[in-house]
């Protein structure tokens, strides 16, 4: 059965770096990165299986591969994604080789959550950045509608993470939706949330 469990595993991890994140996001590097470490991660299990040791052995490795991606280049918060789902194929297809109905109904899962998860048409229109504004809004419509100018779409959401009075800047956190995706331009106000310090002193 190992064999077959490894070939489910070399076709689910061809679909999962190839077609569904090289054709959506084109890093070469990162695809190479899930099928060596997939892979890998599936002899070292498989042979680990196969001696008899532990079950704590395989989530032991998965808690090792996490720690040393700390260490690696920084990657998007989506490439993460892909990458615990390359370490899943892996563990799981080495560790259900002799069951084949679990291993199937499995890889189906990981595959069809990360299609769904990461289609181009799911939210596309959401999108967050950080913003170093080089003036400080003390009034939250005001901010709004200045980030609102500069990003062209609604802003959702506004967390003010640091605020510099000497340097007159202030660090925004901003979800919003493009205007192209909005359907009507710039929508009606809605109040931000998010604390704005006090300046010391206070205006009139």
């Amino acid at each position: 059965m190992i064999w077959f469990a490894l070939a489910v595993d070399l076709a689910a991890i061809t679909l999962l770096s190839y077609a569904l994140y090289f054709r959506r996001h084109g890093r070469r590097d990162l695809l190479l990165a899930y099928a060596a470490l997939n892979t890998g991660l599936f002899a070292v299990v498989a042979m680990l299986t196969n001696q008899e040791v532990g079950m704590a052995v395989g989530f032991g490795l998965f808690g090792v591969l996490s720690i040393l991606r700390l260490r690696s280049d920084l990657i998007s918060q989506g490439e993460i994604g892909y990458y615990f789902t390359a370490i899943a194929l892996g563990l799981v297809n080495a560790v259900a080789a002799s069951a084949p109905w679990v291993l199937l109904g499995l890889n189906a899962l990981l595959l069809a959550v990360m299609y769904t998860a990461d289609h181009p048409r799911l939210l596309s229109g959401h999108r967050r950045r950080i913003l170093t504004l080089d003036v400080v809004h003390e009034d939250p419509v005001a901010l709004r509608q200045d980030l609102e100018a500069r990003l062209r779409g609604r802003v959702r959401r506004v967390d003010v993470t640091e605020v510099d009075y000497v340097r007159d800047l202030m660090v925004v956190d901003v979800r919003y939706r493009a205007a192209g995706e909005t359907g009507d331009g710039f929508p009606t106000r809605r109040a931000a949330r998010f604390p704005v310090p006090a300046r010391p002193g206070g205006r009139g």
